[in-house]
């Protein structure tokens, strides 16, 4: 295949439903800034091959069709997270919440009427979430620190849908939503009436009234998903979209940790850059990423 411009390029690189490893040979810094802002992959290269990840060093794990489940990559700092369960404890992390985030807490407990003690937790929880995004998903970082190859492991907002179910409790609904404008994540918030709309309408993020049934049918027939249930469990989703392994159910407890609930709306994403010219040191993409 062939393409006029990079953007050409991008385009047809991101149309397909897979998203594994992805590779660049430039050495225009401009055209690799562009790339690795708009290539959807989950390893990407850059001058040099795109086969042979070496574990810890480039943690392994695709986007879209080419990750089962919630895609935590394998080598990397969140693959036993997912292999687990959560119950909630006091969050302790203190750190300075976003205005925004802040805001729609404060006007979705007062809408939604909620106690002094559920003001607490989700104080607790914004400020854990905001002590995560600074010391590790908001970070870029290169465990490795070899001196002829640069190994960055990051973070990327994911869409992802809230769903929360008819049994599931509001102040949930407040804590998840909150996570979710913490990443900046594209998110669709999946409601079984109308209730609760008001806590969402206006905060950014698309709204969607469906009961449970109308629901898990639209996610049956619709494109690959992370979901983050609340007051519902993935043993019946699953069976209902015909156990598709491109959909990524979260089910567990609603925490107070930020460690544990930004990761629905988080892409992990590892980059490789040869750092070199022939066995001559380049800074090529210093100042990229």
């Amino acid at each position: 295949m062939t393409a006029e411009t990079l953007d050409e390029a991008i385009e047809l690189q991101n149309r397909v439903e897979y998203g594994l490893t992805a590779g660049l040979h430039s050495l225009d810094a401009d055209d690799i800034d562009v790339w690795l802002k708009n290539v959807q992959a989950g390893n990407v290269y850059v001058n040099r091959g795109i086969t042979g990840a070496i574990v810890r060093r480039q943690p392994f794990g695709g986007w879209k069709k080419s990750a089962v489940g919630p895609g935590a990559k394998a080598g990397g700092p969140n693959y036993l997270v997912a292999l687990g369960d959560w119950t909630t404890a006091e969050a302790s992390a203190q750190d300075s919440p976003a205005d925004e985030v802040i805001g729609f807490v404060q006007e979705a407990a007062k809408v939604a009427g909620l106690d002094d003690a559920a003001r607490e937790r989700l104080t607790r929880a914004t400020h854990s979430d905001a002590a995560m995004l600074r010391s590790e998903f908001g970070v870029r970082k290169d465990v490795s620190g070899l001196t002829a190859e640069r190994n960055v492991f990051r973070y990327l907002p994911c869409p992802a849908v809230i769903r929360l179910t008819a049994g599931g409790e509001v102040a949930d609904l407040v804590r998840v939503v909150a996570a979710a404008l913490a990443v900046g994540a594209p998110v669709t918030v999946s409601l079984p009436d109308r209730r609760y709309a008001p806590l969402v309408e206006g905060s950014g993020l698309e709204l969607e009234v469906l009961t449970d049934d109308a629901w898990l049918r639209s996610l049956a027939s619709g494109p690959a998903r992370r979901v983050r249930l609340i007051g519902g469990s993935a043993s019946a989703v699953y069976p209902a979209v015909d156990g598709r392994p491109d959909i990524a159910v979260y089910d567990h407890e609603v925490t107070e940790a930020g460690r544990i609930e930004l990761l629905p709306f988080l892409h992990e994403q590892a980059i490789s850059i040869t750092a070199h010219r022939f066995g001559t040191p380049n800074h090529l993409t210093d100042a990229i990423i």
